[in-house]
């Protein structure tokens, strides 16, 4: 309601403020933006070329900046972008399975799957990926979304204008209506949280202490797991003398054959 307006008066800039956000992992509505920008643009308040571009450079702008931070942060900063959801790892690793099973071309179509779309950009920084392949596999990504969001709100700007109005009209109905949904929300949040506050605690074990056990008689009942996300290794990567490989995108094979009679110990980047 609000954003309509909003976008109608300072277009551009709204638009490419928000894109840019959402890019760099904050929760405001891109895709809304864009579909209001769409509107605006069918009703002669934008230039669609124009909104078009900056849009894609907004989020390029912000893709590139969290791929150079993931360069160097490595999975310090994926955990980081994670700590608002219900359980961390699922995030992170729901991420690294799109480039295990899709590859490079999870770019383009990252910015359409929530979660994904910010966890793709500093997880190929992470993973080595040459910046120009990353630019030019986001800017197809970047301008499919612009384009699908955009030519939505474009087409549909009638339907748009009469939800709007219709909102106006139903006033403290429609507050009271969003305040349960968000209070619903806030709700159905917590209950994740509690529900997977478990899986936050992993048990852990001090290098000194298992290489003593490695140096003792229990080195028989050891075994010790390389669980290196894809990306992180590769054929020709080095492991701990006597460890072997499971891949933890395809854990439920990989678990098939681990014995069941040893202490397994496992280690990742």
């Amino acid at each position: 309601m609000g954003l309509l307006s909003l976008i109608a008066r300072h277009g551009y800039l709204v638009v490419s403020a928000i894109v840019f956000a959402e890019a760099v992992g904050m929760p405001v509505p891109a895709a809304l933006a864009l579909v209001a920008g769409g509107a605006a643009a069918a009703s002669g308040s934008l230039k669609g070329p124009t909104l078009w571009l900056l849009a894609v450079g907004a989020m390029l702008s912000g893709d590139s900046l969290l791929f150079v931070l993931g360069r160097y942060m490595g999975w310090t900063l994926l955990g980081l972008l994670c700590r608002l959801s219900s359980n961390p790892e699922t995030c992170i690793l729901r991420s690294a399975e799109s480039f295990y099973k899709r590859g490079k071309i999870t770019l383009v179509i990252a910015k359409f799957i929530p979660g994904v779309n910010t966890m793709a950009p500093p997880l190929a920084g992470s993973m080595r990926m040459r910046f120009d392949q990353f630019l030019r596999l986001d800017f197809v990504g970047a301008s499919l979304y612009a384009t699908a969001y955009g030519a939505l709100g474009f087409l549909f700007r009638d339907f748009l204008v009469s939800i709007t109005h219709g909102f106006q009209s139903a006033g403290h109905a429609v507050e009271a209506a969003l305040l349960v949904a968000l209070v619903a929300y806030v709700g159905y949040r917590i209950w994740l949280y509690r529900k997977n506050i478990v899986y936050r605690v992993v048990p852990r074990v001090q290098v000194e202490e298992l290489a003593r056990k490695l140096a003792s008689e229990e080195r028989e009942q050891i075994l010790l797991a390389d669980v290196r996300s894809h990306g992180y290794y590769n054929s020709d990567a080095e492991r701990i003398r006597g460890s072997i490989r499971i891949e933890p995108n395809n854990l439920e094979e990989e678990l098939k054959i681990l014995p069941k009679d040893k202490n397994i110990y496992l280690y990742c980047t």
